[in-house]
């Protein structure tokens, strides 16, 4: 069971990127851990996801900071998997006072709307928005009858603008955005807090193992070489997002810092979506 100075976090797409960096900066604030992580390959997307080994890394690199982790495999576009990882921290560690819905996938993308296959679309909605709404399932029941809980969702800029040739991309964001004001105003009621976080330009830091904007990148055809460059100029601060950004943005909404705070997106991306 889990130590009354410690809470539990669920963190999903924890195998490297921003859900390592939300699952480091959770195990540094106190949270004991069930990582969530497909660890494979789909042959559909374009580019390597998570692998076992990267898994294991972020496993590993939270038990260092003094965190008891456990760690459960699986597509998270199947609700089966979020109540495997429910039945995890009910077993081992008796509750759950967060999730994190941090997997997300950048494409199939990096072409106009009308040219991707039902495939394509279904896929990227599947992952970045029915796997939030599986997550949010499987945690509501336990937080409800504890009368305690913060759910935070991943969302992106693409949750509040849009972008060219990442509609599915663009619209599962934007969906996200939605369900997260509809969930929380469900689950206010029961102390119950769903926020989403929307980050920019995140840099692909490679203590964290992170792929998403070279991913982007290649979908647009911008050459690996000069990528980051390019992604920083259209930032108004001329910096990228650095995955610990929205890891301490996800760290003060789990908290009681932020214990009236519900509904709301927070955007971190420097000011580019203020233009």
């Amino acid at each position: 069971m889990i130590g009354e100075d410690r809470r539990l976090a669920i963190v999903t797409g924890a195998g490297r990127g921003i859900g390592r960096a939300c699952a480091l900066g959770l195990a540094a604030a106190g949270y004991d851990l069930v990582l969530v992580d497909i660890a494979a390959d789909l042959p559909e997307v374009g580019y390597e996801l998570a692998s076992p080994r990267q898994l294991m890394a972020t496993v590993t690199a939270c038990r260092a900071r003094g965190a008891a982790v456990e760690s459960v495999v699986g597509d998270v576009r199947e609700a089966a998997v979020m109540d495997a990882a429910m039945s995890t921290a009910k077993q081992r560690f008796g509750r759950v006072d967060a999730l994190v819905n941090g997997a997300g996938l950048a494409g199939p993308s990096g072409r106009l709307v009308h040219e991707l296959t039902a495939e394509e679309w279904s896929l990227v909605v599947g992952v970045n928005l029915t796997a939030v709404w599986n997550g949010i399932r499987a945690v509501s029941a336990a937080m409800i009858e504890q009368r305690s809980g913060s759910i935070i969702n991943v969302s992106s800029t693409a949750g509040v603008v849009g972008y060219r040739y990442f509609a599915s991309y663009v619209a599962s964001k934007h969906a996200v955005v939605g369900l997260t004001k509809a969930a929380a105003l469900d689950l206010a009621p029961f102390g119950v807090r769903v926020n989403a976080v929307c980050p920019g330009s995140v840099r692909d830091d490679l203590r964290m193992d992170g792929r998403m904007l070279s991913a982007i990148a290649e979908y647009l055809d911008v050459p690996t070489a000069t990528h980051e460059a390019v992604f920083r100029e259209q930032q108004p601060m001329n910096a990228l997002i650095e995955p610990e950004d929205i890891a301490e943005a996800v760290a003060w909404l789990a908290g009681d810092t932020s214990a009236r705070v519900t509904g709301t997106s927070l955007v971190v991306d420097g000011g580019f979506s203020a233009r």
